[in-house]
């Protein structure tokens, strides 16, 4: 081919990318869908999370596929997104499982649960598992599909007014925690309370709560619990990794182009490790912060910790027995949980104790 023929070849294909773009970009349709949250817009870490899921939907879909955000109580109170995602009032939600255990207590295991994984193990679970699928048919059996979009990270155990020297300590304490970590606390003589984020300041101003845990010092300093509690304690055993789940109503989805539906599922698992990164990244310094407002940290008593993991295990046993897909999401979590902590508890362990022990003694060189 001569050079002529040639450039008049590349031209006409040039021209006919031009035409072919309009053509596909109307082919698509445009898409506006509200996704409600279980957070306020004070903690961005939560909240920008899920703004970060739309902006990736975005970006995949050309502008498209375009997802606004509401914080919670903009549309529906934090701790329904569940029934309007489920219900179909809204299309997408963005919220923690364990909230809705009201619904059924398998989905603890979705989100987390007391002396359970951490992050990565949590992460290897849910995308790899029996349980995982499981999980994913109950989600079904609801009318929605749910992935995983973000994780906390090991928590912290709370704000006490009071310093919580022994398990008696406990007994009549009203406390603000949610999931099975809830029913495991009001197995030791808590009295429970589930609030969302942003009601939790006023409960525990006004005195209607006397402890609240959250999740960890960069969100816990903004939501200023420390100006009221002092008493920081630690670790939070009921969420050793907690999962957020993007919630898809399940007739929206099956409406959406396949695109589309890629471009959520890729925009939440980058959400899923965006936001322990941000949090890994910020805890460090908002911790420092908070022990110079004169926060006193404190590990909690061995009494507790023994009491609380003998109270947890005997629940999850007595719930598997009333309920076949409980039971079966549990024995697979159960399983899984032996073999990773085999492997966790030998390179992983030994490393972790030797780096982080030696620093959280004092005897770190550098």
């Amino acid at each position: 081919m001569d050079r002529r023929s040639f450039l008049k070849t590349l031209g006409a294909a040039a021209g006919a990318s031009i035409i072919a773009k309009p053509v596909f970009v109307h082919a698509k349709r445009r898409i506006r869908w509200r996704m409600v949250t279980s957070w306020p817009k004070s903690l961005d870490v939560l909240f920008g999370t899920a703004q970060l899921i739309a902006q990736k939907v975005r970006e995949m879909t050309d502008g498209l596929f375009d997802i606004r955000v509401y914080a919670a109580g903009e549309i529906v109170p934090g701790l329904k997104v569940f029934d309007a995602v489920a219900e179909g009032a809204v299309p997408i939600g963005h919220t923690a499982l364990y909230y809705y255990t009201g619904k059924h207590e398998a989905l603890a295991f979705a989100c987390g649960v007391p002396f359970g994984f951490t992050y990565r193990a949590q992460n290897a679970w849910l995308y790899t598992s029996q349980g995982g699928k499981l999980l994913n048919k109950l989600f079904d059996d609801f009318g929605f599909l749910g992935f995983p979009a973000g994780n906390t990270g090991v928590q912290m155990g709370g704000w006490f007014r009071k310093p919580v020297r022994s398990l008696e300590d406990l007994k009549g304490l009203r406390f603000r925690i949610p999931g099975l970590g809830g029913k495991v606390m009001a197995r030791l003589g808590v009295s429970v309370q589930l609030l969302a984020g942003g009601d939790i300041y006023p409960a525990l101003e006004r005195g209607a709560i006397d402890a609240t845990e959250w999740i960890g010092p960069y969100d816990d300093e903004k939501l200023g619990f420390y100006k009221i509690a002092k008493y920081y304690y630690y670790p939070g055993w009921w969420e050793p990794g907690s999962t957020l789940h993007l919630m898809v109503s399940k007739k929206a989805w099956e409406k959406l182009p396949k695109e589309y539906q890629e471009a959520l599922k890729n925009a939440s698992a980058i959400a899923n490790q965006e936001m322990i990164l941000a949090y890994d990244a910020k805890n460090p310094e908002a911790l420092k912060r908070l022990l110079k407002h004169g926060v006193k940290l404190r590990k909690f008593p061995d009494d507790v910790m023994k009491a609380a993991e003998k109270e947890a295990f005997s629940l999850y046993d007595e719930l598997a027995e009333k309920d076949k897909l409980y039971k079966a999401i549990y024995e697979d979590w159960m399983k899984f949980r032996k073999d990773i902590g085999s492997w966790f508890g030998t390179a992983e362990l030994s490393m972790n104790e030797y780096i982080f022990g030696q620093k959280l003694r004092g005897n770190n060189t550098k």
